[in-house]
């Protein structure tokens, strides 16, 4: 009885132990909220609150600049470590183009608008 008692036991034990991992998605290193810092051309440092939300390959999120100043995330992806999005200006056509790499709590990226590049960084809140 117990030879057939345990094979039974540790494969029903293995088989949960496997859906468990299949059911539950690794979670995106893109996800949370973040301080984002960025110098604009004209020199002045440009900072929002960030939040960020991967669903598979897709980024979501938005900016928050202040004083109601809410910037949509769109077209985001996100591979492993790899982001990419656009922002588009409040009250303008311009169109930010945004990429970044993200180690650990830190993102690194370059900001693409009217032929300029610029460089950002974005610190995970804690």
């Amino acid at each position: 009885m117990i030879r057939k008692f345990i094979p039974a036991f540790f494969t029903v034990t293995l088989l949960g132990a496997l859906a468990s991992c299949a059911s539950a998605p690794a979670s995106s290193p893109a996800n949370g909220s973040w301080d984002f810092t960025m110098s604009s051309p004209f020199g002045e440092a440009v900072e929002a609150k960030v939040t960020m939300a991967a669903d598979g390959g897709t980024l979501n999120g938005s900016f928050d600049l202040g004083n109601g100043r809410l910037l949509a995330i769109e077209n985001g992806v996100v591979t492993d470590s790899q982001i990419s999005f656009s922002i588009q200006r409040d009250g303008s056509d311009m169109v930010y183009e945004m990429s970044a790499t993200i180690e650990g709590n830190t993102a690194t990226g370059i900001a693409k608008a009217m032929g300029a590049e610029v460089p950002w960084t974005m610190t995970r809140q804690q």
